[in-house]
């Protein structure tokens, strides 16, 4: 089958009936490596003319999708369905769906390199928060402007002014480029999902980089979802201990929910408790308990080694960071801002009353960690757009200042990539009360901006 081609996005058009027996008989993997070799940035599979599918016909493009993603990089995916197709694709494949389902064309073409800076005014929404906070940074990154309804009502009422938006997204899961299999969730922690048997492969597939810079940014507890393991061997055993052993230095705490040893020796679960990680039979069992979330997850200070000093590259690179901050909050509280002052310094924070931060760290050519500090009337203000109504609920601003971070960490990402400096993003922390926050800070120097939004401060401050 040959693809049709189109502003770098490849498209093949199966049609009739896709099942185990024919899916194979549709397209090749050969049909896609000549594909991609008219370098392409995505390869999709519509699914406009297809009558009927079923797992075993979706699996024999997903197996295609998970080879060429590996070898190549780019995005691969199903588009033009409708929702009961979608509700189907999300029901078969779950927590696995590792490729991108775009509704339409168009909306594929929103997330496309070459269509970037074609700016257009977005309706965003999906029920997935991290799956909103990551298509709003893509939608950013290529210079678009997405606007976030934060549930399926106010994406209808908004979804009624047709003229008010380019594009409405809905629909849409944006699946995983690589190894990214963390997700923040409440309290602070971040879940690694591992499954099948653990051996010497997973020190190659899991990434070290992203935990060890979630572990700079100030995250505590890291569970990981063992429910699908089968069993381990003496290599990923040494993998976790390795893995506890560097978690100590930052006084984290590593858990495991899930994890039976019916084809694993006992032997291994004491070695892993005598490393300091901890086992639970459920996740609820975690995440249920807000007292033990707290306990796990809060902040501490970190017996680092080597304390690491802000450099003249990350300095030299301010005024992106700058700029991004300012554009999402300006953005967000449609108002304009000024710049009081800057200073090298450890953070200084006088008056820690009423307020609330957040952080997300940045590593790959250059590496850090971006700190905000909102008064929290300001932090609402910001967040009103996410949420989609006033609120007093901190636990749900600090929910939705984590969305806003994240979409500030992203278009760090696209200026910084416009400069030649290549970096990846971690997931935000937050932190309910000041002192949390410079419990991990301790020390570090950086610079402090204070900036300000129609009469209202707010501090930034980039460190290492």
């Amino acid at each position: 089958m040959r693809a049709t081609v189109r502003d770098s996005i490849a498209i093949f058009n199966p049609q009739g009936f896709l099942d185990g027996n024919c899916a194979s008989s549709f397209l090749s993997i050969d049909d896609i490596e000549a594909t991609i070799a008219l370098k392409v940035d995505m390869v999709l599979v519509s699914l406009k003319k297809v009558i009927f599918f079923n797992r075993n016909g979706l699996d024999a493009f997903v197996k295609m999708f998970t080879k060429v993603r590996a070898k190549n990089r780019i995005t691969v995916g199903f588009c033009d369905y409708d929702k009961k197709k979608y509700e189907t694709i999300i029901k078969f494949y779950q927590d696995e769906v590792t490729f991108s389902l775009f509704k339409t064309q168009e909306i594929a073409g929103l997330f496309a390199s070459t269509l970037k800076n074609k700016s257009k005014t977005v309706l965003l929404y999906s029920e997935d928060k991290s799956q909103r906070a990551a298509m709003a940074i893509e939608l950013h990154d290529n210079g678009h402007n997405p606007i976030i309804s934060p549930n399926y009502s106010d994406f209808l009422e908004k979804s009624a002014n047709e003229k008010a938006y380019d594009i409405m997204i809905s629909d849409t899961y944006l699946g995983q480029m690589g190894q990214k299999i963390a997700t923040r969730v409440t309290g602070n922690a971040i879940i690694y999902t591992i499954s099948s048997f653990l051996d010497a492969e997973l020190a190659n597939t899991f990434n070290i980089a992203y935990h060890n810079n979630s572990l700079n940014v100030g995250f505590r507890l890291f569970i990981f979802d063992a429910y699908k393991v089968v069993a381990m061997n003496i290599h990923a055993l040494n993998f976790f201990s390795r893995l506890a052993s560097s978690a100590a230095e930052y006084n984290a705490t590593i858990c495991f929910a899930g994890l039976t040893f019916e084809k694993t020796p006992l032997t291994f679960k004491e070695t892993l408790e005598d490393a300091g990680i901890m086992f639970f039979n459920q996740m609820d069992d975690i995440l249920h308990d807000k007292e033990l979330l707290k306990e796990l997850g809060g902040s501490s200070p970190a017996a680092l080694k080597n304390k690491r000093v802000i450099n003249k590259l990350t300095v030299s690179e301010l005024p992106r960071f700058i700029d991004a901050t300012v554009l999402t909050i300006e953005m967000m509280t449609n108002s304009q801002a000024v710049k009081k002052y800057a200073q090298v310094h450890a953070i200084e924070i006088p008056d820690k009353a009423d307020k609330i931060a957040s952080s997300i760290g940045f590593y790959g050519d250059m590496d850090g960690m971006i700190i905000l500090v909102f008064p929290q009337e300001i932090a609402k203000k910001a967040c009103e757009l996410l949420i989609g109504e006033q609120t007093d609920d901190l636990e749900l601003v600090l929910d939705s200042l984590s969305e806003l971070v994240n979409i500030i960490g992203g278009k760090v990402k696209t200026l910084l990539a416009d400069e030649g400096i290549s970096v990846n993003i971690t997931l935000p922390r937050t932190y309910s009360d000041i002192d949390s926050l410079l419990e991990i800070t301790a020390n570090r120097k950086g610079v402090q901006v204070e900036l300000e939004f129609n009469n209202d401060k707010f501090l930034f401050f980039l460190t290492r």
